[in-house]
């Protein structure tokens, strides 16, 4: 199983989002069923956030992980830019911290940028880490740009990963942002790693996806994620409701492709050859 080192933890590369997940109370059994099999399956890194459902993505993985050893998962939130101030980080951390029913995040990201001064943000973050409310701290939806100021501040060189949208459709990270982190050994973590809504459609219906997924005797889902996470410096977090598919989701991080599979995908999703906005959610 492939895996790579987030704060000097080694993980699975592939893990468990929740986005959406604990909004409908009518499949929330199921989706914390599915948190479950994706652990059982080996899983070992969880991804929240305050804003998903306004802390009901929390409370969900907070009543999937009870009856696990806290000590085996990694678990990530993520701060809002709103909250993001020194008035008001540790009191949001603190309820997403009584949500999920521990007493430490393993990695905490300040979700993407607002109008809190960064310097400001990174000082209180590395505050909580003092006070061992978090193991490490991390960013989401910074560009290349954003990255580049992060490090010039006092500190900012602990930044511990970097999560921004990335999939075989949506390259765009790939262009100047994947390379630098690769470059300075800043992991990188990809949310919606297989797409979402009609993008996923297209992406698991494209015949050379298919295809190579046939010759490895797995999902086109399962090669999505594979693809991924082929730079060794890239964590996944594809969600599902689904307990099955979940778990397998897990276990694309045993599928290795070979450089004639990566090269017919880049003829069908080309690398970017010029700066794409980035896609902030």
């Amino acid at each position: 199983m492939k895996k790579l080192t987030i704060g000097g933890t080694q993980v699975p590369a592939i893990g468990l989002g929740t986005w959406h997940m604990g909004d409908n109370a009518a499949t929330r059994s199921q989706e914390i069923n599915a948190i479950k099999a994706g652990i059982d399956a080996g899983a070992k890194v969880i991804d929240t956030a305050e804003m998903y459902g306004n802390g009901r993505s929390e409370a969900l993985v907070g009543e999937a992980i009870r009856d696990f050893n806290r000590d085996d998962l990694f678990i990530i939130d993520k701060v809002l830019p709103s909250n993001a101030s020194k008035a008001k980080l540790e009191t949001s951390l603190d309820r997403s911290l009584k949500l999920v029913g521990t007493d430490h995040f393993d990695l905490y990201l300040y979700h993407w940028r607002g109008a809190i001064p960064l310097e400001e943000t990174i000082s209180t973050l590395r505050a909580m880490q003092e006070k061992g409310k978090i193991n490490h701290w991390g960013v989401s939806n910074f560009d290349l740009p954003d990255m580049q100021e992060l490090l010039a501040l006092s500190g900012g060189d602990q930044v511990a990963a970097n999560e921004d949208l990335y999939n075989i459709g949506s390259r765009g990270v790939e262009y100047s942002l994947l390379p630098w982190q690769q470059e300075r050994k800043i992991p990188f973590i990809a949310y919606t790693p297989v797409g979402a809504g009609d993008e996923q459609g297209r992406l698991t219906t494209n015949k050379t996806v298919r295809e190579i997924a046939a010759a490895h005797q797995v999902s086109p889902w399962q090669l999505i994620l594979a693809w991924a996470i082929r730079d060794g410096n890239t964590l996944a977090i594809p969600q599902s409701g689904d307990p099955k598919h979940a778990a397998a989701n897990v276990a694309a991080a045993n599928i290795t492709l070979s450089s004639a599979e990566l090269a017919k995908i880049d003829e069908v999703f080309p690398k970017p050859t010029s700066k794409q906005p980035l896609d902030v959610r």
